[in-house]
């Protein structure tokens, strides 16, 4: 199923929608490329979107703050290390770490991290945008609330403004373009370095307490 045949509503909000399966899992089926920004990534979500995905060649590019749960950043600096392979990292069965470990060898899993680098700018990179792509070249954009929502035990009260390329592709356009310059360490504001050499310089800050998801 393409995007624009999924019928998505502008906007979605916890206390009459499904966020889950009425969005994030039908855009996710739909889609051959997903970029994120979000505030705290965890191995968790990147296993799920890993094994949410249902297009073969699906491509996740990612980009979090630097705030890491420390086993997070422990797991993940051995996937993406050439001879790492991270078996029983942050208590995940490696079935579910094996997905993750694929795609990230195959380049269709990248992960970068944002740190305010200005006076300007005195707290932590916050911002969450989610771009879907089909393989028609449709997009759908989001901003909003949106922590945990592949969680099953989650609880949090969210909403979302959905965006779509055939009826606001002006809207669609400035994320598409926001996240791209994003990427590319091109934001006012921010640096941002791949996760490798963010960790190696020292950049990611250790917490026992993160675990919010990328969904």
């Amino acid at each position: 199923m393409a995007l624009r045949d999924i019928g998505l509503k502008q906007e979605y909000r916890s206390d009459r929608d499904d966020i889950v399966h009425g969005f994030f899992v039908r855009c996710l089926a739909s889609s051959v490329s997903y970029d994120r920004s979000i505030e705290h990534a965890s191995v968790k979500s990147l296993t799920t979107l890993a094994l949410s995905s249902t297009h073969a060649g699906m491509r996740l590019r990612i980009v979090s703050g630097n705030r890491f749960r420390a086993s997070d950043i422990a797991t993940l600096t051995r996937l993406f290390s050439e001879k790492g392979d991270a078996r029983g990292g942050a208590g995940i069965r490696e079935g579910k770490l094996a997905a993750m470990r694929e795609m990230i060898r195959e380049g269709r899993l990248q992960i970068k991290v944002a740190i305010p680098s200005s006076e300007d700018i005195v707290g932590a990179f916050t911002e969450r945008i989610g771009i879907f792509t089909d393989e028609a070249g449709d997009i759908v954009a989001f901003t909003g609330t949106s922590n945990r929502t592949f969680d099953a035990q989650n609880l949090d009260f969210e909403s979302i403004d959905v965006f779509t390329s055939w009826e606001d592709a002006s809207r669609v356009d400035t994320k598409v373009r926001d996240f791209g310059k994003l990427w590319a360490n091109e934001t006012r504001y921010l640096s941002v370095f791949d996760f490798a050499r963010a960790e190696s310089e020292n950049l990611l800050k250790y917490s026992s307490s993160w675990a919010v998801s990328l969904e």
